[in-house]
């Protein structure tokens, strides 16, 4: 396929069935295409540096934990709505390891709160909008998004230029149920460009007819290399299985293109 060096996507669903490590990987098939690629964590188990493979303390803090920012860059009284935010992703960011002939790739870790709270909450919230809003509008380079399992994150006014939305599931009915909803919410925003990726799934079933459960877009199987590492280190690339992974992620995006593959 033909993937645009800018390509903007979120990645959603379910807590645990493997949207994190899907991120991961289709970082590193981007960036074998030669691609620089911005992946951020947007989620609050902050667990996409350690599945790129960094170590603890190279990981840098979220940005929602950074009150000296929010601080200064929204206000402990009368909230900025339009804060200057251009500056922070390359401050914060991290550079993974590059592999030669491959493109760069730098993690932002974001975070995520709770608006449920006081004014602080809701003034880190208001950063991390307008931050990622600045990474899907004003980044040349792909940028990939692993959200939490909805798409709070992503305002209407984002939302538009997003080039699409990966759902992620497990093949159980309640997982694509999450799916069906997240789907539901998407649209709603007006994100209509929508994938299912069905993961630890050894065949590509029939599914149920859910409600805004996005088309199948690719079948990831139970990875055996996955499982025996898993125990001993977070990181989930350079498997055995990584020329599978390359491909899928290659036919996923795809289907931005071609149209999803029907169950």
């Amino acid at each position: 396929m033909n993937t645009p060096a800018g390509l903007k996507l979120a990645v959603a669903g379910k807590g645990g069935v493997g949207k994190t490590s899907l991120t991961a990987w289709l970082g590193q098939h981007l960036a074998g295409l030669g691609m620089d690629v911005w992946l951020v964590d947007a989620d609050t188990s902050l667990s996409l540096g350690a599945a790129c493979g960094l170590a603890p303390g190279d990981i840098p803090a979220p940005l929602a934990s950074r009150e000296d920012l929010v601080r200064a860059r929204i206000g402990s009284g009368l909230m900025s709505l339009t804060p200057l935010v251009d500056d922070l992703p390359g401050e914060l960011s991290v550079r993974l390891p590059r592999e030669p002939g491959h493109g760069q790739r730098r993690l932002l870790v974001m975070g995520g709160v709770d608006c449920g709270g006081g004014g602080c909450a809701c003034a880190a919230s208001a950063l991390l909008k307008a931050v990622l809003s600045h990474m899907v509008l004003g980044c040349r380079e792909a940028v990939l998004v692993d959200l939490e399992a909805g798409v709070e994150h992503l305002g209407r006014g984002t939302v538009e230029h997003v080039d699409g939305l990966v759902v992620v599931s497990e093949p159980s009915l309640r997982s694509l149920s999450t799916a069906a909803e997240v789907g539901r919410m998407a649209t709603e925003l007006g994100l209509t460009r929508q994938v299912l990726a069905l993961n630890r799934c050894a065949d590509r079933p029939a599914l149920p007819d859910l409600p805004g459960l996005p088309l199948l877009g690719a079948v990831i199987p139970p990875l055996a290399g996955l499982t025996r590492r898993q125990l001993t280190d977070g990181s989930v690339l350079d498997l055995e299985e990584g020329g599978l992974l390359d491909a899928l992620c290659g036919e996923l995006l795809g289907a931005f293109h071609s149209g999803p593959a029907g169950p």
